[in-house]
């Protein structure tokens, strides 16, 4: 495994009060500052793993926007790319061969690198802004993210970049950006769902299953500075637009999971809000099983009759001209 390279920002997991002030009016150091102090707990507070049930999602997911053409990919790189969970878990499915992950914030970077080492995957890292991708013209068959252009100031910049970078005839994928109209309801269901549970177990036959104050006090604070780093929800036509005007081609957007977020935000909410020992592996099957089970009705049958904007997620794929034009 490659590390960062010594020119890198070191993590930064504990900000100042000045810092933290300071970010409510920079989206970039907002977004260096909060996911530098996840980077540690991100994987648990998520659910991510790297075993068959993660492998599974995100080969899923990938498919179901992009086909399998070209796979494997002899290169890709991971924008955004948190842990890690999307580049290292398709690289796992067999999609890609080597891999490069990168983030604006230092610590998830080496999260990701250290779960890279972890899975004996060929991998490498840099912290890098979206808008100036520190890789050369020309240099992956494939870029992907997930959950990570609504945290991207400049999204079309973002799209030049990748494409940039990409060689021609390559292939970009992004996934797990939310709706303008999922969001709406997501977010309401995860507010109800944090008060019902953060008040209800005040009562003294629930005390166990309240999380100590501190702990409330520290989510709560995190949730304030998320409203700082998520900047963007998307129509999947605009999403389109932005990435067919930063000149890419066979551009396709595709939605999903309705039923699967109402009730999904919920569930999510309150494991947030409980205790972790709580959680027992009982609960957790329940939760995946009624999320695999809802996302099938999702699939099969509402994504028929319902339009796209409904559903929650949106993914984008598209690829760079084999003759690329000036971009």
């Amino acid at each position: 495994m490659t590390q960062s390279p010594a020119t890198d920002p070191a993590p930064n997991p504990h900000a100042s009060e000045d810092e933290v002030r300071a970010a409510y009016s920079d989206p970039k150091l907002a977004n260096v500052l909060y996911h530098d102090w996840e980077a540690g707990t991100y994987d648990e507070k998520w659910s991510i793993s790297y075993d068959e049930r993660c492998i599974s999602y995100a080969t899923d997911v990938f498919d179901a926007v992009a086909g399998e053409r070209g796979q494997p990919y002899a290169t890709a790189m991971e924008l955004g790319s948190g842990t890690g969970f999307f580049l290292l878990n398709l690289m796992q499915g067999g999609v890609v061969k080597k891999g490069s992950v990168t983030d604006l914030s230092p610590g998830m970077v080496e999260v990701a690198l250290r779960n890279a080492d972890n899975l004996g995957l060929d991998v490498d890292g840099r912290v890098a802004d979206a808008e100036r991708i520190p890789y050369d013209d020309n240099t992956f068959d494939l870029v992907v993210g997930h959950a990570v252009l609504h945290h991207i100031p400049d999204v079309q910049s973002a799209f030049r970049e990748v494409l940039r970078v990409l060689k021609p005839g390559g292939r970009f994928v992004f996934a797990g950006e939310p709706t303008k109209i999922g969001d709406f309801y997501a977010r309401r269901l995860g507010r109800v769902t944090w008060w019902l549970t953060t008040n209800i177990t005040k009562l003294p036959a629930l005390a166990g299953w309240r999380r100590p104050q501190e702990e409330l006090d520290e989510s709560s604070r995190a949730a304030a500075l998320e409203a700082v780093v998520d900047l963007h929800t998307f129509d999947p036509s605009e999403l389109e637009r932005w990435a067919l005007r930063a000149g890419a081609v066979d551009v396709k957007a595709v939605t999903d999971e309705f039923s699967a977020a109402l009730v999904g935000w919920p569930i999510r909410t309150f494991e947030a809000a409980v205790p972790q020992e709580k959680l027992t592996v009982r609960w957790r099957l329940f939760a995946y099983r009624a999320w695999l089970r809802l996302s099938a009705l999702d699939k099969k049958v509402l994504a028929k009759v319902l339009p796209r904007e409904l559903f929650y997620n949106v993914m984008i794929t598209g690829t760079k001209p084999a003759d690329p034009v000036e971009l």
